[in-house]
This record gives structure tokens, sequence and C-alpha cells, in this order.
């Protein structure tokens, strides 16, 4: 049996790489006997949707995943460019290749683009994490769910609430199997080596150094990491453990942690900066703030003015796109983490910390609260970012394990396969 595994952007990284292990640990179980299943032939497409060394070669080699056997260096465009133009080149690699399944995960543009262009070559397609829904038309990613999940032959859902989903729409139950998380067999697997990693030379390592005037340099960059740690532990910037030795992984002070990427809370000002003002002026009077800036969300601060104060306030930390076991490691300590990321949000759930979720809706309501989660839906409304924040950022951690959220989802999901195929 030949699978081709595709991967477009970095979310879908993480859910691939157990799967690939999966895969392996499969091939290597296969009993010495005279006629013996074949080996599982398995090919890794990379479509090249993210495709920077932050954004994309880093986590490769952070997740040792295999290099791609074939990266389709799509690149960016608007969305149609990139489903186009990654229809074009996986359909000759299908005609090349001629595999049996095809395996999309997520919801990124080439989860549509394959799906479509593997069903047209009549070919299996099967989707991992299927049946999330956010309910929410305007986002392309929805758009993305709903197609590859009305065409793929099997529909591997993450928790029951998405099983349900698809079963609501009419998809055939046969076609639907809860496997649980894959998202989490990538943090179970790489806890231990995220809490090794030292703080401190996590924030030294990526701290954006540049500045509109040139004032804040590589030379100056670890005096103003810890001048904020400083200002933190002094009890300048609020509640610290002023004994905290910044070189220690364990001992380093409480930490408000963000990301924003979405395009409705980073590319207009109106909605951007008082999300920025919220942060300069509310939360480091009580926590310092670590920021990873995705590119897209830099790029807007700097056109709004916004970017240069955040670089020379001492309460925040801007950092670079991190990688996956640094950004995990202090997720592990954060006290609490404003998103907008759906991934975060399964990390929090599992790791406790409670999250702040920068969206009107969710396509994973069970990490939410009211299902047992971590999370609190905000949107970008200051209001309510505010209301909510001054009730999380003083809770207590409390980890919960959603069910089949365990580390093994991904021999769950080759196990539907094979089952498929009555391997």
């Amino acid at each position: 049996m030949k699978i081709i595994s595709v991967v477009g952007a970095r979310p879908n990284f993480m859910k691939i790489d157990p799967f690939i292990k999966a895969i392996n640990s499969f091939n290597k179980s296969l009993p010495l006997a005279l006629s013996p299943p074949p080996p599982i032939s398995h090919i890794l497409i990379h479509t090249g949707q993210h495709y920077d060394e932050r954004m994309s070669k880093a986590f490769f080699k952070a997740l040792n995943l295999p290099e791609a056997d074939i990266n389709m260096g799509i690149g960016s465009g608007t969305h149609a460019e990139q489903v186009g133009n990654t229809m074009i080149a996986f359909e000759k690699i299908l005609k090349a290749e001629k595999p049996d399944w095809v395996v999309v995960v997520g919801d990124v543009n080439a989860t549509l683009a394959c799906s479509v262009t593997a069903k047209k070559e009549n070919i299996k397609c099967c989707h991992i994490e299927a049946g999330l829904r956010s309910g929410d038309m305007t986002m392309p990613e929805e758009i993305n769910r709903l197609v590859t999940d009305r065409l793929s032959d099997l529909l591997l859902t993450p928790d029951r609430i998405s099983s349900e989903n698809l079963l609501r729409e009419g998809i055939p139950e046969s076609k639907i199997r809860f496997v649980g998380n894959i998202m989490i067999d990538t943090l179970e697997a790489n806890r231990d080596i995220a809490i090794k990693l030292n703080i401190s030379h996590i924030l030294s390592r990526n701290l954006i150094k540049e500045s509109a005037t040139g004032d804040r340099q590589q030379a100056t960059g670890n005096n103003i990491i810890e001048s904020a740690i400083h200002n933190l532990a002094t009890g300048e910037l609020g509640k610290a453990n002023p004994t905290s030795d910044i070189r220690h992984p364990k001992s380093f002070p409480e930490f408000c942690l963000v990301t924003l990427h979405r395009p409705s809370n980073v590319d207009r000002k109106e909605v951007l900066e008082p999300i920025v003002r919220f942060f300069l002026d509310e939360v480091t009077k009580e926590l310092s703030m670590i920021w990873p800036v995705h590119p897209r969300t830099k790029k807007q601060l700097e056109e709004f003015g916004l970017f240069e104060d955040m670089l020379k306030h001492p309460g925040i930390i801007m950092l670079e796109p991190l990688g996956y076991h640094e950004m995990l490691r202090l997720n592990m300590d954060a006290r609490v983490l404003l998103t907008d990321s759906g991934g975060l949000q399964e990390e929090c759930t599992v790791l406790g910390t409670p999250c702040l979720t920068l969206r009107l809706n969710t396509e994973r309501p069970i990490t939410l609260r009211e299902h047992g989660g971590a999370s609190i839906l905000v949107g970008n409304n200051i209001e309510r970012i505010r209301s909510a924040y001054n009730i999380v950022h003083n809770l207590s951690r409390t980890p919960v394990r959603p069910e089949l959220w365990d580390g093994h989802t991904a021999e769950r999901c080759l196990g539907a396969i094979l089952e498929y195929e009555n391997y």
C-alpha cells in the first residue's frame, strides 16, 4: 500500500510527525514470515505554503521530521492562487506515483487542494482532524474543512463533538472514526525535550533586535531582556518572585504569553491598536509579556506605527517566530496565554495554561472552559478581553485531558486506514 501525506503550513508538521512514526513502527513490526503483509510505502509532500527558515524548515529539524520527498514550492499568494497552483502541481505527482491513499491534515489551503485533486483522480482520501466546525463561513479555513470532509473517504475526528458535526451534515457513520487529537501525540513526545530548555536562553536567541531608530541593536539584546526581568522581579511590573534566578528554567518570573496572526485581529489599525494599548498600559502592570511575533503581525504593527512603542517598552519582550520546543516551553510556564491559534488552545487544555482566545468563535469547543477546557472566547473587544483577563490571570493551572488525547492517536489513525483496507 502506498500513502502520500501532505503538509502545507506549520500546524501540519506537528500533526504529520506522529503519523509518519506510526507507519515506521508498523513496518518494523511486520513478521519475518514467508508471506508477510507488504510494508507501507510512504511519500511526504510539502506544498511549501510556509517556506521560510523559521516558519517551515526549522520545524522539520526540531521535530526530526524526514525531509519532504517532494517540495512543491507553492509559496505565498491569494487563496485562489495557492489552491490552484497546488492542484496543478499535485495532479502531476498523483499521476506519477499512483498512491492508494492521500492523507491530508488540518484545514490549510493545501488540505483543500490536495483532497479535491485526489478525488478527481479517484484516489482514496483520509482527513486527519476532521469534523472541526466554527460555523463562521467568513473564515477560509472553514471552507477548507467543509469541502475536505465532504470529499474524504475516511474522516478521523479529534473529539466526539466533531464526530457529531459530521453526522449532522449527513456523513455516513461508516466513514467516521473517533481517534483523538494527533497534536497531543506530538506534545507528549516532546515534553521532556521542552522542559529542559532555559527560558532566558530562548529569549536571548530569538529577541527581535532591530528598531526604526536603530537604538536597539544586538549588543544590547541581553541587557534589554535582563532589564525587563529585573523590573518584574523587583516589583515594578507587579507580582513576581524577587529571588528568581533567570538562568534556571524553573525559577523564571511569571509572564503572559501572546500570539496573534489572524487577519481579523491584525489587519485593521482600529482593532489592533486597542489590543496593543491594553497590553502596554494594563497587562504589563502586573506581568511581563513575551510575544513571538508572526511575520504578518510584525508587518502590520510597523505599518500602523505601533512596533517601535512595543520594542521600547520595558515590560514586553518581542521575539522572532519560535520553534516548536521553544514555544511549548514558554506555554508550560506562562501565567496566561492570549492567542488566536487553535493549536495553542489545545495545548493549553492539556498543560492547564489559562487561555484567552481572541476570536468570536472556535472550531475547537472542547477546549473551552464550559466544556472542561482552559480557554475563554473573548473576540477582539477590549472590554471582554479585560474582564476575562482579570479572571483568568490569577487562576491556578488545571490540566485537562479530553477523551483519547492520550498520545496514541497516530496509531489509531493508521489502524483506521488499515482496517478500511482489510490489511
